[in-house]
């Protein structure tokens, strides 16, 4: 519990240590020398000297020197309160005790030595001695309405509670009502099973300020924690009628509906909330938030979508909420309206990294090579150590066919989070596509190895580099096992059964071939080049008929092979 606040008292010892020396208050004690004035000098020296290696920190130092004063003079109150103040910051409790009782007996109506003494026997949990020392602070200052309360909150931990209501009432007549007082009555009332009596004492508070929504809030948060939504929504109703725009109210009307289970209603009074610009921004977030762990369930998505839509519009200049609409957008696959929040929500807050990889993602996944290049870049010039985003700007420049470029930034993932598997596997896997634009064979392999020696299960690996392998027509059986490995890990992907088809081709395994492509065809009925390699297959199992046909309508769905007229024209395949 909290006690007055005692460190005022340093102000006083002086004054309460030279008394010591003069007054008629324990100068002598029986059975002990009287002290002589030469002593008296002496000992209010050593009681300042103390004071000032207190001032400076040195704690022992200035303990030897009250505990010296203390040999001296053993009535000396001021000192046996300097000493136990230092005995307390050492956690000596049970020494600070005996001194601080022995000052207060000296002393009886010195009020700070009573607040040291609260204080000791708190963090001694001695609370029937706690009590007899509120009665004396209260005995010496009884207009100090804190006493009051520490008197009440260690009856209430005592479980004393019809003790510590007596007091709170004895305070009200000196205070009137308060909001402190309510609040801890309250506690008890609810404690006790009283709601009744718990809601009774905030409508008094409700009766003399019927203008502070607060209030309504406070007792509709009774009424629901203790079950009983349909009191809390008669008196929320009421505070809607005073302030029906309060976007707290809304809030707290949602969860009474959630209470009785009208989802529907509780929803509208979200959004009620929601348009409201005094409902803290921090708090919309949380509850946007709060959907998110029942996505995809499509409902969730779609009110979390919503409710950051109203949010963006009230707070069109709070980055934060425009990065958690763009979330929402992406969310539900609305990537060209999320890539333009995120970009506003960048130029509101540059300084938020996570944004401007999403921009830069939904720039790739929108084909927008430039802007990938240019947004990736200038959150590269604010966060040059972020491993993702230069693998994002390399594969841009990939992308746009500017290997060289590519590679630069590429080299710089496996530098900055070398342990990051995954990423690097990615890296590797981009620089040999890198490295086969621009023909180097030897380098390309290299790069694909590493990749797989991070992660030997990256289909797009297996794939490419086995498609490269068949290219160059070598280390077929190996490009066949990579190729087939891809296939396994990602079922039904009609480019590495395109890729493996190809493969089989290759090796003159032309019917394997030919059950391989026509899968591929199966699952993409759109590609140009898998009809093309369909006909290249069939010519070699004998049907050139059909090889030609399948020829002619590669070049009608837009097949660009720089062969592909002749095998027209001359009815074979061409190498």
């Amino acid at each position: 519990m909290k006690v007055g606040y005692w460190a005022l008292g340093l102000l006083l010892i002086p004054a309460l240590a030279v008394a010591q020396g003069n007054g008629k208050n324990g100068s002598v004690q029986q059975g002990r020398k009287p002290i002589t004035s030469a002593d008296s000098v002496m000992v209010q020296q050593m009681f300042f000297e103390g004071l000032r290696k207190k001032t400076i920190e040195d704690q022992k130092g200035a303990a030897e020197l009250f505990a010296r004063v203390l040999q001296m003079d053993s009535s000396n109150d001021a000192a046996m309160y300097q000493l136990a103040m230092l005995n307390k910051l050492q956690n000596g409790q049970t020494e600070a005790q005996t001194l601080l009782e022995n000052a207060v007996a000296l002393k009886p109506d010195n009020e700070w030595y009573w607040v040291a003494l609260a204080d000791t026997y708190e963090k001694t949990n001695n609370l029937p001695r706690l009590q007899h020392v509120f009665d004396e602070l209260l005995r010496i200052s009884p207009n100090k309405p804190e006493y009051y309360f520490d008197k009440a909150s260690a009856f209430y931990i005592e479980k004393k509670y019809d003790e510590a209501l007596g007091v709170y009432n004895k305070l009200e007549q000196m205070t009137g009502l308060t909001d402190d007082l309510v609040a801890n009555r309250q506690k008890i009332y609810l404690r006790q099973n009283k709601v009744d009596q718990a809601a009774a004492e905030m409508e008094r508070l409700i009766e003399t300020n019927p203008d502070q929504i607060r209030y309504y809030l406070l007792l509709g948060e009774i009424y629901n924690s203790n079950n009983l939504p349909d009191k809390a929504l008669q008196v929320l109703q009421r505070a809607e009628k005073v302030k029906p725009d309060d976007g707290l109210l809304h809030l707290a009307l949602a969860e009474t509906y959630r209470a009785k289970k009208d989802t529907e209603a509780s929803y509208k009074q979200l959004e009620l909330a929601f348009n409201s610009p005094s409902l803290d921004v921090e708090q919309k977030v949380r509850i946007i938030m709060g959907y998110v762990p029942k996505f995809p369930d499509a409902n969730a998505k779609a009110s979390a979508l919503e409710l950051s839509r109203i949010a963006a519009g009230i707070h069109p200049n709070e980055a934060k909420i425009q990065a958690i609409y763009g979330d929402m957008l992406a969310q539900n696959n609305k990537l060209k309206e999320a890539r333009e929040v995120f970009k506003k929500s960048v130029q509101l807050n540059p300084d938020v990294y996570i944004v401007h990889e999403q921009l830069v993602r939904l720039d790739l996944s929108e084909n927008r090579i430039d802007e990938a290049i240019k947004d990736g870049e200038n959150a590269l010039s604010l966060f040059p150590n972020q491993a993702w985003m230069n693998y994002l700007v390399g594969v841009a420049y990939l992308q746009k066919k500017n290997a060289q470029q590519a590679i630069s930034y590429l080299k710089n993932v496996v530098a900055i989070e070398p342990d990051d598997k995954d990423l690097a596997s990615q890296a590797y896997a981009a620089l040999g596509d890198c490295y086969h634009e621009l023909r180097d064979n030897g380098k390309s392999d290299a790069a694909y190895d590493k990749s797989l020696a991070y992660n030997p299960n990256s289909a797009y690996t297996l794939n490419n580099y086995a498609y490269y392998l068949s290219i160059r027509g070598e280390q077929l059986e190996k490009a066949a096992q990579m190729s087939k490995r891809s296939i396994d890990l990602q079922p039904n992907t009609a480019s590495f059964e395109d890729t493996y088809a190809w493969i089989l081709f290759k090796q003159k395994k032309y019917a394997e071939a030919k059950q391989w492509i026509e899968k591929a065809m199966e699952h993409n009925k759109n590609s140009a080049v898998q009809v093309e390699h369909y006909g290249d297959i069939l010519f070699y199992l004998g049907d050139v008929e059909a090889a030609v046909t399948n020829w002619k309508k590669a070049k009608q769905a837009g097949a660009t092979s720089p062969l592909l007229d002749r095998k027209i024209n001359e009815k074979k395949y061409i190498e």
